[in-house]
C-alpha cells in the first residue's frame, strides 16, 4: 500500500527518515517498473540544519519546492552529473527533506542494469544518490511529482522484517561545510545489507 500524504506530513523529519529504512520505492517510468527496499537515507531540517539547501529561509528557484506541504519530491543536479532524488516531508514552509542514498533491488534489475550500462548486479548498481537515481530513471523532470502519484512511489512493506539493531545512525556525507551540523548523526542504513554507500 502506498504511502499516503499524512504520512510525509509528520514533524520529525529525523524519525521520518529512519522510518523509511525498509520501506518499498517504485518508479514506473516510459512503462518500465523498478523497486526496491530503501536501505540508506539522510534527514535534512529546513530551519536550523547548515547542511540544508533552505537553511536560513534561503528560496531559490531550485529550492522553491522544498516549501511545499509534504510528500513531492526534490530532484536536483549534483556536480551537473548526479541527480539527487529527496522527499519533501512536514507542512508548508518547513522545507525539510529526505534523500534516498541507497536501496537493495527488487524488481527490474535487468532494467536498472541497463540504465546504469552495467552487465551484471552488484552492490553499486542502486547504492549511493546518484546510482539509485539513474537505475530508477529519476531525473530532474521529476521535481515537485507527487509521492502517492503514478511515477514515483513508497509502500509500506510488511513482509519486510529487520530487528531494530540492523539500523545504524552516521554523520551525512559529503556536507563538511555544514560546520557543527556535519556532525549530526542524520544518516541511517541498514547494516544487514549490503546495498549501503558508505560505511
Amino acid at each position: 500500500m502506498k504511502l499516503t500524504h499524512s504520512y510525509y506530513q509528520q514533524e520529525d523529519v529525523v524519525a521520518l527518515a529512519k522510518d523509511l529504512i525498509g520501506k518499498k520505492i517504485v518508479s514506473k517510468i516510459d512503462g518500465k517498473r523498478t523497486s526496491g527496499i530503501i536501505t540508506e537515507t539522510e534527514a535534512y531540517r529546513g530551519y536550523d540544519d547548515k547542511a540544508c539547501h533552505a537553511h536560513l529561509g534561503r528560496f531559490t528557484e531550485r529550492t522553491k519546492i522544498m516549501y511545499e506541504t509534504g510528500g513531492v519530491a526534490y530532484v536536483y543536479l549534483c556536480y551537473g552529473i548526479h541527480h539527487l532524488f529527496n522527499i519533501i516531508t512536514n507542512t508548508h514552509d518547513n522545507a525539510d527533506a529526505i534523500l534516498i542514498r541507497a536501496v537493495e533491488p527488487i524488481d527490474g534489475v535487468e532494467v536498472m542494469l541497463e540504465r546504469r550500462g552495467k552487465e551484471k548486479l552488484d552492490k553499486t548498481l542502486t547504492s549511493g544518490p546518484g546510482n539509485f537515481s539513474k537505475a530508477f530513471a529519476l531525473d530532474k523532470s521529476h521535481y515537485g511529482a507527487d509521492m502517492t502519484g503514478d511515477k514515483i512511489w513508497i509502500e509500506d512493506n510488511k513482509e519486510f522484517r529487520f530487528r531494530e539493531s540492523e539500523i545504524t545512525a552516521s554523520k551525512r556525507v559529503g556536507i563538511d561545510y555544514a560546520e557543527e551540523d556535519k556532525d549530526l548523526p542524520w544518516r541511517f542504513y541498514l547494516n544487514s545489507s549490503k546495498y549501503v554507500s558508505k560505511r
